[in-house]
């Protein structure tokens, strides 16, 4: 046997090999997004907030941003920012702010950490599947429209 013919066989098994050493990510799609974004900028709506709202995927990527008309230009990073931090770290950015209130001050020098209440992660099932950001009222009040948002996932 030539070593053509023993190396030809092996290549047709590497993508299988390569399959297997993968797993599959849930993530936010656009459809459920676009929900939340729905339910989230009339929150904002209804109680006067100019905000931008920011929805991202696991890695923290944007998949939908909205900013309603008056809210600041720096919320845009902020949004962004806050739904990045929830979703890489599994966790509502309040949990983080908390940390850092209650003297957890090295939190602030974790790469790409926004310790600032309003930014919440889309758990479906105990998988994150992204997450919501909201900047541009009070931290509290934007907490309120990112709860918002999840909340119309399960309805």
């Amino acid at each position: 046997m030539t070593a053509r013919q023993l190396v030809l066989p092996l290549l047709l098994l590497l993508p299988a090999a390569a399959l297997a050493q993968t797993r599959a990510v849930d993530v936010v799609t656009l459809e459920a997004a676009g929900r939340m974004m729905a339910a989230a900028e009339a929150e904002a709506r209804a109680n006067g907030w100019a905000v931008t709202i920011a929805i991202v995927d696991p890695a923290g990527e944007l998949v939908l941003l909205h900013r309603l008309d008056g809210a600041a230009l720096g919320s845009i990073d902020i949004s962004q920012a806050k739904a990045r931090t929830a979703a890489r770290f599994k966790r509502p950015t309040k949990a983080l702010e908390d940390a850092v209130a209650g003297g957890r001050t090295v939190v602030m020098a974790l790469p790409g950490v926004t310790p600032v209440e309003g930014g919440l992660p889309i758990d479906l099932g105990g998988r994150v599947v992204g997450a919501i950001g909201v900047s541009g009222a009070s931290s509290a009040q934007d907490a309120q429209v990112a709860a918002a948002g999840i909340k119309a996932l399960s309805q």
